[in-house]
């Protein structure tokens, strides 16, 4: 799957992509729990897109990385398209 291929509302994403612009991490409190989130510009050959990190995700991934991503899902949020790895997926940095 390519960057141009995703479209809002999908699940079960398996994409291959390399970080271009990690974004300052924001630190949140919600129901009592501290949490962090951060968004990354990434791409592949196809384009651009906006990849949201969550928690443990935005110390460990860096500007660079390639990265696949297994099972994610995108989302628009404030209009914006975003894929997410979410509570179901994960990644893998690769070499």
């Amino acid at each position: 799957m390519y960057i141009t291929d995703l479209q809002p509302g999908m699940n079960r994403v398996i994409i291959d992509l390399e970080i271009v612009d990690k974004g300052p991490i924001r630190e949140f409190n919600k129901f009592g729990k501290p949490g962090k989130v951060c968004e990354a510009k990434v791409k592949d050959k196809t384009g651009e897109y906006t990849l949201v990190l969550w928690n443990d995700e935005c110390d460990a991934i860096k500007d660079g990385d390639k990265i696949m991503i297994i099972n994610g899902y995108t989302k628009r949020y404030q209009g914006e398209p975003q894929l997410n790895i979410g509570q179901y997926g994960k990644y893998e940095i690769l070499e």
